[in-house]
């Protein structure tokens, strides 16, 4: 048994590795993804442009203007002389928000009264013109503590509110998505790899020799098994390692966990890989069937969104989804220092899956067998 084992997982290695396109796929298009997606896949916003309709002229309107212009965010500032003229900037596309004075701003805000700017968004870009919204707050609000009186000691009353962000304390976005894109990218090679592995057998018609061949169905998958695993395992401790050294992303949590439950990430995803690939007859097939798992499964993970936003029988569908729990155990691996037994209690359910998945690949095989 292990001599036909050895000679299938050596089989599968040869026939990825003496391919020079397959090479290519396994090599290249994860490293060019990887350093792409670091750099643009962020909700940070910067460099946004701002239009404003300042009907007042006073000093409480022209020095918010200039607070507004001077934020780090903000790339252009544009004035508008009439309110259709700053409808169409927001039409065209020119501003993602606009900010309207009214006349009596400024005099509002020197008698001591409330005063109120109108802020227009562009809600075809929703997610970046509320974080812009939240910048503008955060402005006008610095500027309203300020004018807040001052007290009997001739000290300004200022609310104060001290901020901490534990794990991320400057928000880098990157050290959120990078940890994260070593699971996203090691899962979509590994499912290619594994769904093309059976359906490339039959489109050859190699898979016939299976039949009078002695291997037996558990022999099989476990040969498809080995060099997806090892591919997979590598890949993705080589974008971990990219990440520590090339974008200097902190690393506090134990390596030799990470790597164990990154083994079994890979593990849960060549068991659906192979689900995927007994059931397609040509590699075609496998590949649309590749993408039809992979995009849902990263969409319910967590990545882009919390699960807890989603509907409920969507929560419940992404508790089998073996990268929602290795998102978890990757990103508390590098910035929190996971405990062992949080990272148990995500990766029982990983290897459940890869039990449950590889068992019904197995009997898959063994009903294509006979």
């Amino acid at each position: 048994m292990i001599g036909r084992l050895a000679a299938q997982v050596i089989k599968e290695l040869l026939s990825l590795v003496r391919d020079p396109r397959s090479r290519f796929v396994l090599i290249g298009p994860p490293m060019l993804q990887l350093f792409i997606f670091s750099f643009a896949v962020t909700l940070d916003v910067t460099n946004v442009s701002i239009a404003v309709l300042n009907d007042d002229g006073g000093r409480w309107s022209q020095e918010l203007v200039q607070r507004v212009q001077g934020a780090g965010f903000v790339g252009e500032l544009t004035f508008a002389q009439t309110p259709a003229e700053l409808e169409g900037m927001i039409e065209r596309r020119q501003a993602i928000a606009a900010i309207r004075f009214p006349a009596d701003f400024s005099r509002d805000v020197g008698a001591g009264r409330p005063a109120h700017a109108q802020v227009i968004l562009d809600g075809r870009r929703a997610n970046s013109s509320q974080i812009t919204f939240a910048y503008l707050n955060t402005i006008a609000a610095g500027l309203g503590a300020e004018l807040l009186p001052v007290g009997p000691g001739g000290n300004r009353e200022v609310p104060s509110v001290a901020v901490r962000h534990w794990f991320n304390p400057n928000l880098i976005y990157r050290w959120f998505i990078v940890p994260s894109l070593s699971g996203i990218l090691a899962m979509l090679i590994s499912l290619l790899v594994t769904s093309l592995s059976i359906a490339r057998e039959r489109e050859l018609g190699t898979f016939e020799q299976l039949l009078v061949s002695p291997a037996q169905p558990i022999e099989i998958i476990i040969g498809k098994t080995i060099p997806a695993l090892l591919i997979g395992t590598l890949l993705g401790t080589f974008m971990i390692l990219a990440g520590v050294f090339v974008f200097q992303i902190p690393f506090t949590g134990s390596a030799a966990m990470l790597f164990g439950s990154l083994m079994l990430f890979i593990l849960s995803m060549v068991g659906i890989g192979l689900m995927v690939s007994s059931v397609c007859q040509t590699q075609q097939q496998a590949i649309l069937g590749t993408f039809s798992v992979a995009v849902p499964t990263v969409l319910i993970s967590g990545f882009t969104t919390p699960i807890e936003n989603m509907p409920d029988w969507l929560q419940f569908i992404a508790q089998a989804s073996p990268m929602k729990y290795y998102l978890i155990i990757v990103r508390g691996t590098f910035l929190k220092s996971m405990p062992p037994a949080d990272i148990f209690a995500n990766a029982w359910p990983m290897f459940v899956i890869a039990l449950v998945t590889l068992s019904t690949a197995i009997l898959i095989v063994r009903r294509t067998l006979h």
